[in-house]
């Protein structure tokens, strides 16, 4: 597996258009959501452009714009925290994103499974069993190619 984090920037495709004029935030938030998401974030601006644009401004500025630009935390650590957060709120699709993520930033299976594991002792079993079977999922998604 290629632990090497894909930095394609979202492109501007599946109906995802963006403003008019990007500011700084808005295009390096695009280059950080390829970090992150690939080519899958475009999909999700998307979705939700279609409904609220400046939410999804507001999604590619403030995340990946500012909090994933700043220094301190490689990436392979922000998706550690983010995996942890995202199972704490039983965020299951978000969860899956950034199941992905952690691979694409260079986090093992193994890591992820321990990750899960941690869950138990401070979010409780319900959650870290919901937790692994997302996880499972997506690891049962790649194997198929998706």
């Amino acid at each position: 597996m290629n632990r090497n984090p894909d930095t394609t920037p979202v492109p501007r495709a599946n109906g995802h258009k963006g403003p008019e004029n990007p500011s700084e935030r808005y295009t390096r938030g695009l280059e950080n959501l390829g970090r992150v998401d690939g080519h899958g974030g475009g999909d999700v601006l998307a979705a939700v452009e279609a409904i609220s644009p400046d939410l999804a401004q507001y999604l590619v500025e403030f995340p990946f714009g500012d909090v994933y630009a700043r220094p301190g935390l490689s990436l392979r650590e922000r998706e550690v925290s983010a995996i942890t957060s995202l199972a704490t709120q039983s965020a299951w699709p978000q969860f899956k994103v950034h199941v992905r993520a952690g691979l694409r930033a260079g986090l093992t299976r193994n890591e992820i499974l321990e990750i899960v594991i941690q869950t138990a002792v401070y979010c409780g079993f319900p959650t870290a069993l919901n937790a692994l079977f997302a996880t499972g999922e997506v690891f049962a998604d790649m194997e198929d190619g998706e």
